[in-house]
């Protein structure tokens, strides 16, 4: 669990420095969602937060080999508590009463996520599951190919789901990459999934935070990233709770997601603050 929430803090103030340059990268010009994510890259507030990211990404590796992913991405999604207290310790953010009681709650659900998770599964996965996933991460980088032309009020939501799914199919191809020999990882569906996953979330989640409601796209990418990968670890890859705490941990993760989606609006950090930061 220690992992875990090492890479919370790695996602969590990730998000305040990308989010801010992402806007910062839209003000810049028109394009597509390529475009919008190299002048992104332009920013060093956004490569500082990439290097956040692959450190976290190292961290959530060593957490998804020994603890189950249902775990794993509660802690992930608990990012966003990481990311409220970084705004308000760093640029000045007010948190309301309700906003440090959600972080409370989320620290309260990782509490009984942790006492109640066993050991992660031991079922290495099938390879149709393991092409299903890489048919899933194909389905998001078309996805995000497409994202500027989508419209309408669910644009937000929709970016956002697809991004929480991008980062799921990441959490569940770690699991299904069981050999990491140069040929066996050549022939795993699982490693191009894990790639193109990443990229596209990547790609999702910078166009929804440039494009749309911050607190519906966030709100769409912890659901995502949460309950579709723990499923999938609980049904298909054998993960299990230590014996009679299945009900603790189920409510440990409820209200883990729960108190992260009342942290949603944080999934972009304000940028007059930000601002303000710089002058």
């Amino acid at each position: 669990m220690v992992c875990a929430l090492g890479a919370a803090v790695c996602f969590g103030t990730a998000t305040v420095l990308q989010a801010v340059a992402a806007r910062a990268a839209g003000a810049d010009g028109g394009g597509g969602e390529a475009a919008l994510l190299l002048r992104a890259l332009r920013q060093w507030r956004y490569v500082a937060g990439l290097a956040l990211d692959g450190l976290g990404f190292l961290f959530q590796i060593a957490a998804l080999r020994s603890l189950p992913i249902y775990a794993v991405s509660a802690a992930l999604a608990s990012s966003l508590a990481v990311t409220a207290v970084v705004a308000a310790r760093l640029l000045g953010v007010r948190l309301s009463g309700r906003e440090w009681g959600a972080v409370a709650v989320v620290c309260a659900g990782l509490g009984m996520l942790g006492l109640a998770s066993g050991p992660e599964g031991h079922t290495d996965g099938s390879d149709t599951l393991r092409y299903v996933v890489l048919a899933v991460a194909v389905g998001m980088l078309l996805l995000a190919l497409a994202g500027g032309r989508l419209s309408g009020r669910g644009r937000a939501l929709v970016l956002g789901l697809g991004a929480g799914f991008g980062f799921g199919v990441v959490e569940v191809s770690v699991r299904l990459i069981d050999d990491l020999s140069p040929a066996a990882l050549l022939t795993n569906p699982a490693a191009y999934a894990l790639l193109i996953g990443g990229g596209a979330a990547f790609m999702l989640l910078t166009s929804a935070l440039q494009r749309g409601s911050v607190t519906t796209a966030t709100a769409g990418m912890v659901i995502g990233e949460t309950i579709g990968p723990a499923a999938v670890g609980v049904v298909w890859l054998g993960d299990r709770t230590r014996e009679g705490l299945a009900w603790l941990a189920a409510l440990g993760f409820v209200v883990a997601v729960t108190g992260a989606l009342a942290l949603a609006r944080f999934g972009e950090a304000p940028v007059e603050e930000a601002r303000a930061e710089e002058d």
